[in-house]
């Protein structure tokens, strides 16, 4: 693996790795942004925190923790990622492409909306 893309200072995370990383049981915390309905159609076993309560809710997330941040398709978690980062937190990357890649990718059984 090459060093990853950055997009405003955010490491961006293709679909592929992070399907090994979880395969290979590493301990990263896979941060799902989108709204209760969408989670509802598809995921991929994140944690969801909807983007707008994520401010209020820092607490459930571990700074300890590497973060990747999910969302349909890569831009409402970037800007999270953005914010996660801007708070401090020191490993947060973003999900290039999020669950639409991920269907694209890796499993085509999840459902694309």
């Amino acid at each position: 693996m090459g060093a990853p893309t950055l997009k405003n200072g955010i490491p961006q995370i293709t679909v592929q790795e992070l399907k090994q990383r979880l395969d290979a049981g590493e301990d990263l915390m896979v941060l799902d942004v989108r709204e209760p309905y969408e989670y509802q159609i598809a995921n991929i076993g994140g944690t969801l925190i909807p983007q707008h309560e994520v401010p209020k809710r820092l607490a459930e997330i571990d700074r300890n923790r590497e973060i990747v941040v999910q969302c349909r398709s890569g831009g409402r978690s970037q800007h999270i990622a953005e914010f996660l980062a801007a708070q401090g937190y020191p490993n947060v990357k973003n999900l290039a492409g999020g669950i639409l890649a991920w269907a694209d990718h890796i499993d085509p059984k999840i459902t694309k909306y």
